[in-house]
């Protein structure tokens, strides 16, 4: 809120002090949304057992993870035998017979992605909305929109070439002498732009998920301060921002979700087992189309909101709250 209306001056908050606020709010995220995950992938093992070879996505509510089953038997957490008979009734037996640290199996190697693209992707929102903002004005509504945009499509940049050398290292369980000879193999046949595949989905689906995200989260998060008489938004009007913006963008995205984990499953076959190339982006969901209708595409948009929605509100709260506190922690220092 401006001074001029009404509000209390607005201390600047250090892109460092973003950063671990940002850090803060993905390892909380990740922790309380991981176990939902975790649930529904035993469940779909528990009606379709995975066989060795196949791969799945895993989701710790930030990104999403590309799991290979390799192990036989019963030691891997998502080949445990159960027998659930809904969410609820696999979370109780999940921790009463396995222990209550097997709802977060699988969640330390995507923490070492989902961290720091995280912090990137926040920190260059936060920092590029302050530059619009002194440059075109406080009030531009399309700020959110750009700064959102620029934001995901650096981190999603970023990120990628990381993605595709994690899941061959998973899947051939490289030694680091390998994995630079890997990627020295494949720089020299196909050139650097070969680290960037499956960029594309990936920036389908999470560029226009987050313009509306930033968007509708700025626009809500002013309504309910207007509704509720505040100057500065409080925990409850953050979380509810959050989830309800990420709930509608999670909607309107939910095609190019369903076609980035098809591409991201054919793309680990093709680079592991060197089968029939890859398809593009329009030609599989074309495949969708063709195979389900037009409903094909918005395969999956309960669990997706299962997961979404307290992401979104976890994460948003958890940042703001962090920038809030430093905040008030600067403002301590300039009075002593």
């Amino acid at each position: 809120m401006d001074p001029e209306e009404g509000g209390p001056p607005i201390l600047k908050v250090t892109p460092l002090q973003q950063m671990l606020a940002s850090c803060t709010g993905a390892i909380l995220t990740s922790l309380m949304v991981t176990p939902l995950d975790v649930v529904k992938i035993r469940l779909q093992a528990q009606h379709s057992p995975f066989r060795k070879g196949k791969c799945f996505i895993y989701s710790n509510g930030l990104m999403d993870h590309l799991c290979v089953c390799e192990e036989e038997g019963n030691k891997v957490w998502y080949k445990k035998p159960g027998v659930f008979r809904g969410t609820l009734d696999a979370f109780l037996k999940i921790i009463r017979n396995e222990g209550i640290k097997s709802l977060w199996s699988g969640l330390p190697p995507t923490l070492v992605m989902a961290v720091p693209a995280t912090v990137i992707y926040f920190t260059c929102y936060d920092q590029l909305t302050a530059l619009l903002k002194s440059k075109l004005g406080e009030n531009e509504s399309h700020i959110p929109v750009v700064a959102g945009i620029v934001a995901r499509f650096g981190a999603v940049t970023v990120i990628s070439p990381l993605e595709l050398i994690r899941t061959n290292m998973q899947s051939k369980k490289f030694s680091y002498k390998e994995l630079h000879h890997f990627v020295s193999k494949k720089v020299s046949e196909d050139g650097w732009i070969s680290l960037w595949r499956g960029w594309a989905p990936t920036v389908l689906r999470d560029v226009p998920f987050s313009a509306m995200y930033w968007y509708n989260y700025e626009v809500l998060k002013k309504w309910l301060c207007k509704k509720l008489g505040v100057y500065e938004p409080t925990f409850m009007i953050n979380f509810t921002s959050g989830a309800l913006s990420g709930s509608f963008a999670a909607i309107v995205t939910l095609p190019f979700d369903v076609v980035k984990t098809q591409k991201q499953t054919q793309l680990w076959m093709y680079e592991c087992h060197k089968i029939s190339a890859p398809m593009s982006t329009w030609a599989i969901m074309k495949n969708i189309v063709a195979r389900n209708g037009f409903s094909g595409l918005f395969t999956g948009t309960i669990p997706r909101l299962v997961k979404i929605a307290p992401a979104c509100a976890i994460m948003i709260s958890t940042y703001e709250f962090g920038k809030d506190f430093f905040q008030k922690q600067n403002a301590q220092r300039q009075q002593y």
